[in-house]
Parts: structure tokens; sequence; C-alpha cells
């Protein structure tokens, strides 16, 4: 007991003479909360400052912030992930992804210096991904949320949003100043369009609407046509490749939409897919040469007829063969973009198929139930709700809904239409012959005009030569965004390993496997790199994540 008495007596003595100061605990390592507190300051700090009503993309803009963004990097670094649950490390790793696309793009991309598509404001339509595809600024117009006739709160409210356009255009001229020929000219046609949109609201709102609203769209008008105008005069002077290399090609895909593959990687695998998509429709005709040969719908009423059949068909087939759990929105998800009757003269490459049989084509409308869980169903995590930065969801969002195509074929859903099977087949050969265009495009061995050309070539039945438009906007948009226009066959890819990682687990523990429960877990898991889904859901990741 004396003992006892001492030794206590003894640690407060010795307690008592040491000083604070040298008593101060070690900091403490940064937890997932420190994580979520840094990704709301993360993103309050990727959207720019907003300067004479514009966010500012100026240079100045990107070199007064550059220590504050590496202060970001930087603490983001010192967190020690290893020990968190799985999904807690996605999420991280989600943060890093979006930090390495901010500095890609200050770096390499420069969209606001290099693409003058990169300003265009009006958005007529919503994306069939979390976000619209391609690089776009942050004050984007979503006229489409708008219903008209406009009240007078949402008058003013698109009065205020449009006065964004003539501080941009004129932020514009003073920004564009790469030498990328082909995103040049090919931005003028953009910027051209933005003008059209701008008339055609116009004339919707009438005379009736609010002095302020007019103003603001002839405003706009007005800057638009401005900014066209410089762009045509500068054209000439532009001289310079447009495509980012294959070295940078790589570094994004791997660094920012975490895709772990190389340039030379998506070469092989784009020309295997094509090969693999013409041989199999050759074996499909092959095999249905007895048949009748399709008949497209010539008439509104044969297509509405055609489309309602097919999302019947489609809904139908999802829950009886237990595909996936079906929510209340998903039919009226797809039946909202059911489509309707195009003339033969005017029907793109798309619009080809689904006037023979919509439900190919239809499948790929997954994604509307995505964003329509997104939209009702919000993810947990503050790091998944909504679109992530830069597309980086593109092998998610784009793969997932390239691979249903096939899955769904393959689990049974044309058995009863053995010709529709053709239709995935062509789907897939166009997917994979401009992606290979877009490759090309990127590593500069290719014009924009040229891999337009492998993609017309290579599309089966040419069903791709009467649509120059869709031509255009598609490899001008996969050269404006790296890896995007291969993603939808790189993610439909990367898909397929994941169900072949997932399912060989299910074998190995001696369970039964079930689709449904693949592709609900995988929808839980949300839009995020289909690299970092396959980690969820496996346990299993790449060296990347190391």
């Amino acid at each position: 007991m004396r003992l006892t008495r001492f030794f206590f007596a003894y640690l407060a003595m010795v307690f008592f003479m040491v000083p604070a100061t040298s008593a101060a605990a070690p900091a403490a390592t940064p937890g997932y909360e420190d994580l979520l507190a840094l990704f709301a300051e993360w993103r309050e700090f990727e959207s720019p400052p907003v300067t004479d009503g514009a966010p500012d993309y100026t240079a100045d803009q990107f070199l007064v912030r550059r220590d504050e963004f590496e202060a970001l990097r930087t603490r983001l670094q010192a967190f020690q992930i290893n020990g968190w649950p799985v999904p807690r490390q996605v999420d991280w790793h989600i943060v890093r992804a979006e930090m390495n696309g901010y500095d890609f793009n200050e770096r390499v991309l420069q969209p606001w210096a290099r693409d003058p598509a990169f300003y265009n404001t009006v958005w007529t339509y919503r994306s069939d991904v979390p976000g619209h595809e391609g690089p776009t600024h942050h004050a984007l117009v979503e006229l489409w949320t708008y219903d008209f006739p406009l009240t007078d709160v949402a008058e003013q409210k698109l009065a205020s949003e449009l006065g964004v356009i003539p501080p941009l255009m004129k932020q514009a001229q003073r920004n564009l100043t790469g030498n990328a020929r082909e995103l040049w000219i090919a931005g003028i046609r953009d910027m051209r369009a933005q003008g059209a949109t701008l008339r055609e609201l116009r004339a919707t709102v009438g005379s009736s609407a609010s002095p302020a609203l007019l103003s603001a769209i002839d405003a706009g008008i007005d800057a638009t046509d401005e900014l066209v105008d410089w762009l045509e005069s500068e054209a000439k002077a532009k001289t310079g490749p447009s495509g980012i290399g294959k070295e940078n090609y790589t570094w994004y895909l791997q660094n920012v939409h975490l895709v772990p593959m190389t340039w030379e990687d998506e070469v092989r695998l784009m020309k295997r897919e094509l090969a693999r998509a013409w041989s199999m429709l050759k074996l499909e005709e092959q095999r249905n040469r007895d048949l009748p040969p399709m008949v497209a719908a010539n008439t509104p009423e044969e297509y509405d007829a055609m489309a309602d059949n097919a999302i019947r068909r489609i809904m139908d087939f999802l829950e009886n063969k237990e595909i996936v759990t079906i929510a209340d929105y998903m039919e009226p998800a797809l039946r909202a973009h059911a489509g309707a009757f195009v003339p033969e003269d005017r029907r793109n490459f798309f619009w080809i198929t689904a006037h023979y049989d919509p439900a190919p084509l239809f499948t790929h409308f997954y994604h509307w139930f995505e964003l329509a869980r997104m939209d009702l169903e919000p993810h947990a995590s503050p790091v998944r709700q909504g679109a992530l930065r830069y597309n980086i969801f593109d092998s998610r969002n784009e793969g997932t809904a390239t691979a249903v195509e096939e899955i769904f074929m393959n689990a049974g859903l044309y058995d009863d239409s053995p010709r529709s099977r053709e239709l995935v087949w062509i789907m897939l050969a166009q997917r994979a012959a401009r992606g290979l265009g877009s490759l090309y495009a990127h590593a500069n061995e290719m014009t924009m005009e040229e891999a337009g050309g492998l993609h017309i070539e290579w599309t089966p039945r040419g069903w791709m030569k009467t649509e120059e438009d869709l031509v255009k906007f598609e490899q001008h948009l996969y050269l404006r965004q790296p890896g995007y226009g291969t993603s939808y066959v790189t993610g439909k890819y990367l898909l397929d390993e994941t169900l072949k990682d997932y399912a060989w687990q299910i074998e190995q523990r001696g369970e039964k496997f079930q689709l449904k429960n693949f592709f609900d877990r995988l929808n839980a898991i949300d839009s995020i790199p289909i690299s970092l889904g396959r980690w969820e859901l496996t346990g299993l990741k790449y060296d990347a994540f190391e």
C-alpha cells in the first residue's frame, strides 16, 4: 500500500514538473469526415471565381490560384486510407481523380484556350449521362429545365442566367490563344448553333416577354455573333494539331478517368471488338438467312406501336428474367425518351436501327434508369452525388449502357426476334470504329475528318454514310474530351471483367449466381469509374489503387 501511494505521488510530481508545451499530442490522422470536408472545399475551389459577371478562365486566375490547388492536393495526399472500408477508400480515389482532372486541364487540355466550343452556354437538352459530354464551363443555361410559357419568376431567373453570355463571349476572345485548328473550326459551328438557339428562344417567348428577358436574349445574340465573327477572322492563322498525343492520352486515362489501360491497349481493344462485331453480325445473318427481312416503320403510327412494344418487352424481360430489380421510376424514364417517327431521308444511324426495332437502342437507354435513380435515390456519400467532374463517369455510364445491349441479348431478350440481334452487333461495330478513329485523331495520326472516314467506312450496311452531322458531332466531341469516344467499348470490357470476377467468386463460395444481385449492387455503387466499382464489388483492385 505504501509503495502504491509513493508511485502515484511520483507520477503527480512528474506531471506538474513537465512544461505544458512539451506535452502536445501528435496531430490526429485525418479520417473520413475530414475527407468529406476537404471534398466540399475542393468542389468550392473547382468552380472559378466570377469576374465581370462570368466565370473567370483567364491565365492570371489559374496562376493566382495554383498554390491553393497544390495545398488542397497536399492535404489529400496526407490521408492514410489503407485501413478504411473499401467504399471510403473509393471515395478518396474519386477526389484524387477529380484533382488530377483539374491539373490536366490546366496543363494540357486547356479547353478555355484551345476549344471555342467550351464557351457554348445554352443547352436545350439533358444529357443521357450525369453531366454534359465534353468540357463545359460553370455557368451553363439549362434551357430544357424551363417550362414554356414562362412564369414571371422563371422569366426573371432566365434573364439573369442569360446575362453571363456577353461577358463570357468577351472573355473568350482574350482566352482563346490556342493553335488547335480542328477544334477551332468545329467550335465555330457550335457557337453558330448557340446563336440560332437564342433566336429560336426569342421567337418562343414572343414580344410579350418582359423587357429584361428580351434584352438579355438580344444581348446574348449580339455577343455570340460577335464571337463567331472573331473566330472566323482568326481561323486562318490556326495551323496546329488538336490531339493531345499518346503519352498525354495514356496519363489522362489512367489518372483521371481511372481506366487501367494505355493508348495502345485501347487501339488493340477497338480493333478486336470491331472484328468481333463484324464477324458476329455475319454469323447472325447466316443463321437468319431463311427468315424474312426486317421492315422499318414507315408511319408515325407504326413507329409508336414498335416503341411501345419494345418498352413493354424490355420491362417484362428485366422483371421476369430477374435481370435487375425494377423501380417505379424506370418505365416512365424510358417512355419519356421513346422518340418519334423520323422520315427515312432524315434518320441518323441510331434512328435507322430504331425504326427496324427500337429495343436494341432502348436497352442503351439504361442511361435514363441511372439518371432517375440519381435524381430520386441519391447515394449516401456526398462524393458520389451528382455528376463527377471532367466526365469521369464515362467508363461506368457509357460502358454499362453499351454492355447491357449485349448482356440482355445473350440473356434472351431477342429469342423471339432473332434479326434484332443483328442490330446489336451493328451498333457495337459503329462504336468500335468511331472509338478507333478518335484514338488516331488524338495521336495526331489522322485528322478529325479522316477519323470520321474510318468511322463511316467500318459501320456495317453503310448506315453512317447518310449522316455527316452525326459523324462531325461525335468525332468533335471525342477530340474535345479524351477517352470519351472509346469509353463505350472500354467501359463495356471493364464491366465484362467485373462480371467475370464477381461470378467466379460466387462460384468459389458455392453460391448460386444471380444476375439481378450483380446489377443491383453495381447500381448501388453508383456512377463512378467501373474500375472502382469492380473494387467495391469484388475486393479486387488495379495496381493504380495500391
